[in-house]
């Protein structure tokens, strides 16, 4: 998880992700506190509705990094201010 939230997001997003908590279960939080795909956008409420839409293809490409390091997950992504974003990463057991 350490690679997704230094090498991998920096060659994404040119910046270390800010914060990545875990439960020691299998589920992590990666929070960015300025996401790149929400700081153009204004806090407006109906920019907050359509925030989803815009890291949906980062949920993407988390799940599809882990997938090729043979780590099956399930990306999600929560917007409650923007531009901050929150991915939630939970590792399926096999």
């Amino acid at each position: 998880m350490k690679f997704i939230c230094t090498d991998f997001w920096t060659s994404i997003n040119k910046k270390q992700i800010d914060n990545l908590r875990t439960n020691h279960q299998g589920v992590y939080v990666l929070q960015d506190n300025a996401f790149r795909f929400l700081t153009r956008l204004s806090a407006n409420r109906q920019y907050l509705e359509m925030a989803p839409k815009y890291v949906a293809f980062t949920c993407g490409l988390i799940r599809g990094a882990l997938s090729n390091l043979g780590i099956n997950s399930m990306v999600t992504a929560e917007v409650q201010t923007m531009p901050a974003c929150k991915f939630h990463i939970q590792v399926q057991r096999t």
